[in-house]
């Protein structure tokens, strides 16, 4: 039996700064407090946690005071950090440079669009951390669109400006896009300076796609390893299962079945943004072995 993971799968470089910022905290202190699960993965959430990390919510980190919490690579809204200070909370910022540089423009392009009587738009998961950072830039005033069921709630006579959350689809959001120009022509004849598309997702994010694919062809059968809460791993997987049929999607060794591999010459192993090194290696492992 053949077994090779994936040279792209794994942490992006966001995940990896984050995780090793905890661990450096957790070197010098046996508790460190975490505003969300720091990654998309509970093997890697269960990890941490045995080293000393704690998962708290905003509800929570509203009754501490004088202590440390960690914001994650998601990045949070303006109120995170507001309160915070009020509390006389240390903030450890692991915010992902990339989404930190979009919540900078989303920022600016709220002021833009606010001065004409505008809309900012934004194409993400309903409720993902990074989205409610990102809506927080805007003082909650970004309309959030997660597929063209949601255009109706854009109004097409005024101003827009179109943002994604970093981990979206780079097919789907240009196919959102077109859409919103669609309709947007067709009511108004300023199209370029009042329409403004900002291609925010994370080329990691984008260029994975083609190199899963590619790798899912060198392959007999495909494990795609990933947490089920990951938005980034649930696309990814059902884009390999659409082209590979013997896909599965797996969160641990728990998780194989035996008569996957029957016929099975060669395996490859793949993983979210958000999926550890040592789990897929884990999983490896255990795949070596099968007969």
């Amino acid at each position: 039996m053949i077994v090779k993971i994936e040279q792209n799968a794994g942490f992006c470089f966001g995940v990896v700064s984050a995780i090793n910022l905890v661990e450096k905290e957790l070197g010098n202190n046996d508790k460190l407090y975490c505003l969300g699960d720091i990654v998309h993965n509970n093997k890697e959430v269960e990890r941490l946690s045995k080293l000393g990390l704690e998962v708290i919510d905003i509800k929570q980190m509203e009754k501490l005071k004088d202590t440390k919490v960690m914001i994650r690579a998601h990045g949070e809204p303006p109120s995170t950090y507001e309160l915070a200070k009020k509390n006389n909370i240390e903030i450890i910022d692991a915010t992902c440079p990339i989404v930190l540089k979009l919540q900078q423009n989303v920022r600016k392009g709220y002021t833009q669009m606010k001065s004409i009587n505008g809309q900012v738009v934004i194409y993400g998961k309903k409720g993902h951390a990074e989205v409610v950072g990102l809506v927080g830039q805007t003082d909650n005033n970004a309309i959030v669109i997660s597929g063209l069921e949601d255009l109706d709630f854009i109004d097409y006579t005024k101003p827009i400006h179109i943002f994604s959350q970093t981990t979206m689809s780079k097919e789907d959001y240009t196919q959102i896009c077109n859409q919103i120009e669609q309709k947007y022509k067709a009511l108004n004849q300023n199209l370029s300076s009042n329409l403004l598309i900002t291609n925010s997702i994370c080329n990691k994010v984008s260029s994975r796609s083609k190199q899963l694919i590619e790798f899912a062809d060198s392959v007999d059968m495909v494990l795609f390893v990933s947490g089920r809460s990951s938005s980034n791993g649930i696309y990814l997987y059902n884009l390999c299962k659409a082209h590979k049929e013997k896909t599965y999607l797996i969160s641990g060794k728990e998780d194989l079945k035996k008569e996957w591999f029957k016929g099975c010459q060669s395996v490859g192993i793949s993983g979210a943004t958000s999926t550890p090194m040592w789990l897929m290696e884990e999983i490896s492992d255990i795949c070596t072995s099968i007969n």
